[in-house]
């Protein structure tokens, strides 16, 4: 598997003015199409920038070929500092405000007095809860009204992921998902930002893979699955937050350990 650990200072490579491989090029175009398609068919579309490795295609290629689509991200209030300051750079470059959306705090400040700051170790339940909170809400009013929304999601991450199709109705918040990344390999992710010149999360050359709130992201050795850095302390299956497909339904609101207790 090829991370940005392997891959060192990609931003300012010499090659960053390279042309686009043959594979890279099909994936742009069918990226860029399925992009069109989507505006065309749905007018009203907006992208959830994660801020990961794919966001920075996904950003690139919308800024430049289709900007009638709108980009927004989330705050969670538990994101690393790389993160924020990879949003500043992205604005920067492409001359272009992105919306921010932040939890509700007296949701966070209920959430605490429950269950402590770091509540989501405690279990599933309660990490599941303060995604919800910190993301699942502040996606759904960032799309509402909308009529499609855009993911970075690619089949080679999850086998949940592997089953999407690149256009689908989502039941869940009544609005069609477009995930035109599908078929692009953690490869092809790096070499269109090395190609590109683009900026990423410096994290990515520490060995983190997939980056998340900082608590619940950390490091892995090279070669293995890029998802297991992600509440790691979970069995494999449970590991979303919300946004994409999982196997449990996050409960909307869920009892802490202490009152249980006592």
């Amino acid at each position: 598997m090829t991370t940005a650990s392997s891959s060192p200072q990609l931003v300012g490579d010499a090659a960053g003015n390279a042309d686009l491989s043959p594979r890279l090029q099909a994936l742009v175009a069918g990226t860029c199409e399925l992009l069109d398609r989507a505006v065309r068919e749905y007018k009203d579309v907006v992208y959830s920038n994660s801020l990961g490795a794919e966001a920075m295609v996904l950003t690139d290629l919308i800024a430049t070929h289709v900007p009638e689509i709108e980009i927004f991200t989330l705050d969670t209030g538990r994101l690393h500092e790389e993160t924020l300051a990879l949003l500043d750079r992205i604005e920067r470059r492409y001359q272009r405000r992105i919306p921010v959306f932040s939890p509700d705090s007296a949701q966070i400040e209920q959430y605490v007095r429950e269950n402590g700051i770091n509540g989501f170790y405690l279990g599933l339940d309660e990490r599941q809860s303060c995604c919800h909170i910190r993301k699942i809400e502040p996606f759904k009013r960032a799309i509402a009204g909308r009529k499609a929304w855009v993911t970075g999601v690619r089949r080679e991450q999850s086998p949940e992921r592997a089953s999407n199709d690149s256009i689908a109705w989502d039941d869940r918040y009544d609005l069609w998902k477009v995930s035109p990344m599908l078929d692009w390999k953690e490869e092809d992710v790096w070499a269109y930002i090395k190609a590109r010149n683009l900026p990423y999360n410096p994290l990515h050359d520490k060995g983190f893979p997939s980056i998340g709130c900082a608590p619940c992201t950390r490091a892995v050795e090279p070669g293995t699955d890029a998802r297991s850095g992600r509440w790691w302390w979970e069995s494999p299956e449970s590991r979303e937050c919300g946004l994409q497909p999982r196997r449990r339904v996050i409960p909307i609101k869920v009892e802490s350990r202490r009152a249980a207790a006592q």
